[in-house]
């Protein structure tokens, strides 16, 4: 498929009644191999490029999306069990430091060391549909994911997003296999959302990682070490890139994508613990990132674009052999485009200990999933995987809150929530799921558990999914206002809605 071809296939229609309109958002993009480290002693705040305090003066100029993508994540059969039941450290370090700037954890993927995570600012999270995770394994002829891709892709104001992190072959005479893996990634990286099956459906790429490319030529390490001190041999240097070569020349890979030639000295191979190359390696630029857009999308006359507005290295970090790089871009979308959902009634108290009815409006246009469900959060919730309890709209009867969870997979099992509990539902009123037809649209009341395990006095909120049953493609189709929970005083009733 040509990219004016998967331009034209990936516009669905906007609301006709709405005018659209392009405004300018932010995406920040982090490339490291960490070498197997933990994040232990290190602060991320500058490689996140957030201010120097937490007084989040600053926080209007940050980024709308972050994608953090990583390396040679400690992936040791121990920490991968671990990881089942608690977030990796290094999403939790970022998380802690991102939240206090109101960054949301929408997906987590990885692959044995490859892992990708993506933060979006709380304003976004209820127009984000389509979330879903993809992996290719291309280490030892694709059967071994030491060496591969993740990736996260979404739509976000009409426009499919696709977030790609890889870690090609390694050494300098590996370059026909870096050109084979690339096309491993692109043959089979597929998702399941009508328009975007593809990579390079969507419109916009964003690829990066330890891509591994190294110089063409037969220098040596020293040589190339010198050569740096001289901005024209830099250039130089530069034009014998093998992904440079492969991307504009040969044109055998990463052809479609883009990229600002860097301007920071080469980023691998340093000894541990420094700023020094280590000349057991010649200096190479391994650790890339690259974009793409389709501009002729849905809107005639209203191109989308992007600009990459920087793109650097970070010396100071010194506990692996490579060093971090990050991008910072800005690119259009269409911040008036509204996709069909549901629209909650409002609740103001949830009466710990009794039975709840939640109740919520399905615009005309808006279909659900057979696997759609209604997810408590706290109020300060940073991450789509801290929900505290669940209820599935169509089963007629709930499964174990925690124990069988099958949209824990699709969260890449997060560390439990400290209130979760694993009690099988009881519900009194065992028609729990009530429709109602109201001129053009249908009411529903769908009943929680009387063991929902909040705590008195906490403000908490509602997310409704739609989910597909397709490899866990997920989209936000409503949140509701905060509501407060408190314990249950005299005799048990339900909490419920009167319609006129």
């Amino acid at each position: 498929m040509s990219k004016t071809e998967a331009a034209e296939t990936a516009a669905p229609k906007a609301e006709s009644n709405v005018r659209q309109q392009l405004e300018t958002y932010r995406v920040y993009v982090v490339t490291w191999n960490v070498g197997s480290r933990f994040p232990d002693n290190i602060q991320l705040r500058q490689l996140l490029g957030l201010p120097d305090d937490d007084s989040g003066d600053a926080a209007g100029e940050l980024p709308d999306i972050y994608a953090i993508g990583l390396q040679e994540v400690n992936a040791q059969p121990q920490h991968q069990v671990l990881g089942l039941f608690k977030e990796d450290p290094w999403t939790h370090k970022a998380k802690r430091h991102l939240r206090k700037y109101n960054y949301v954890v929408v997906k987590t993927e990885q692959m044995q060391g490859l892992l990708l995570t993506m933060f979006v600012r709380r304003p976004h999270v209820e127009h984000l549909k389509d979330i879903e995770a993809e992996f290719t394994r291309t280490g030892f002829g694709g059967i071994w994911g030491n060496k591969g891709a993740v990736s996260v892709r979404f739509t976000l104001y009409g426009c499919g997003l696709a977030f790609v992190v890889s870690h090609l072959a390694a050494h300098d005479h590996q370059l026909d296999e870096r050109i084979e893996d690339y096309k491993q990634i692109i043959e089979n990286h597929h998702y399941h959302v009508k328009r975007y099956r593809e990579i390079y459906d969507h419109d916009y790429v964003f690829w990066f990682g330890d891509l591994n490319f190294r110089l063409e030529g037969s220098d040596s390490a020293t040589e190339v070490r010198d050569a740096l001190s001289d901005e024209h041999k830099h250039e130089a240097l530069l034009q014998r890139d093998q992904l440079y070569q492969v991307r504009e020349h040969t044109q055998q890979a990463f052809q479609v994508l883009h990229e600002r030639l860097p301007a920071f000295p080469p980023t691998f191979k340093f000894k541990e613990g420094t700023s020094e190359y280590d000349m057991k390696r010649r200096p190479a630029w391994t650790d890339r990132i690259m974009y793409a857009v389709q501009p002729l999308n849905r809107q005639p006359g209203m191109p989308l674009s992007i600009e990459q507005c920087s793109y650097k290295s970070h010396p100071a970090y010194n506990i692996s052999d490579h060093k971090p790089v990050t991008s910072d871009f800005t690119l259009k979308l269409y911040p008036n485009y509204r996709a069909p959902g549901i629209s909650f009634t409002p609740l103001s108290t949830w009466r710990i200990g009794d039975e709840n009815t939640v109740e919520y409006r399905k615009q005309p246009e808006f279909e659900e999933g057979p696997n759609d469900w209604i997810a408590i959060y706290g109020i300060d919730y940073a991450s789509l995987a801290d929900y505290v309890a669940y209820e599935y709209v169509n089963q007629a009867e709930s499964p174990n809150s925690s124990d069988t969870n099958q949209e824990r997979d699709y969260f890449e099992t997060p560390e439990p929530a400290p209130h979760r509990h694993s009690r099988h539902h009881h519900h009194r009123n065992r028609q729990r799921l009530r429709r109602q037809q109201e001129a053009n649209e249908e009411l529903v009341r769908l009943d929680f558990a009387d063991d929902v395990e909040l705590r008195h006095g906490e403000q908490y909120l509602l997310i409704y999914y739609r989910s597909t049953g397709q490899r866990g493609v997920t989209s936000i189709s409503g949140i509701s206002g905060p509501f407060v929970a408190e314990k249950r005083s005299g005799s048990p009733h339900r909490t419920e809605y009167h319609v006129d």
